[in-house]
């Protein structure tokens, strides 16, 4: 990319990669003045609903960022736990594990029924279920909400969250008798 033009790595789902895929990002930073990344702790940390990130950049993209920035966009609240997540380790750690079960959960659920999964680093992943318009209502109905994704070019796919074992087990039930 030309030096003028910014680059934005969104790094939303990178505590849910195996530690040997991650690699340090923050390093390229040296490299690529005209790099940003983003993290947040909606994911992994469980933090969604307070609404926190933060983003690493060289001095002149955060001076630029900061330009424009609403003065006090995130409340003390947030930032507070925003700190103490970053401490807990061990939170991190079984949020990890718990999405790596609940996804092979989902998976073999999904290889089971013959339904087609796009592979996935995330907490979701895609389900190729045919008329998902149709599967949608249908597990509406049962009490399970996913995310159809006909708006991305992709109408026969629905967006499943990973959950817990019992909720998992919750959808690959409703979605086998919708099918």
């Amino acid at each position: 990319m030309p030096p003028q033009v910014l680059v934005v790595l969104d790094e939303a789902y990178g505590e849910y990669l195996p530690p040997a895929e991650r690699c340090d990002t923050a390093a390229w930073l040296a490299r690529f003045p005209n790099l940003l990344i983003s993290r947040t702790f909606s994911k992994a940390y469980g933090l969604a609903g307070l609404r926190v990130g933060y983003g690493l950049g060289s001095a002149g993209v955060i001076d630029l960022l900061n330009r424009v920035r609403h003065p006090f966009n995130v409340n003390a609240p947030a930032l507070a736990a925003a700190e103490a997540a970053l401490g807990d380790v061990a939170f991190l750690a079984r949020s990890h594990a718990l999405n790596s079960a609940g996804m092979a959960q989902l998976a073999a659920g999904l290889t089971e029924m013959g339904v087609e999964t796009v592979p996935s680093k995330g907490n979701f992943l895609l389900a190729k279920v045919g008329a998902a318009a149709r599967i949608n209502a249908e597990l509406l109905k049962r009490g399970v909400i996913v995310r159809p994704v006909d708006n991305y070019g992709l109408p026969e796919f629905l967006r499943v969250s990973v959950g817990l074992a019992a909720q998992n087990a919750r959808f690959l039930d409703a979605l086998k008798a919708s099918l």
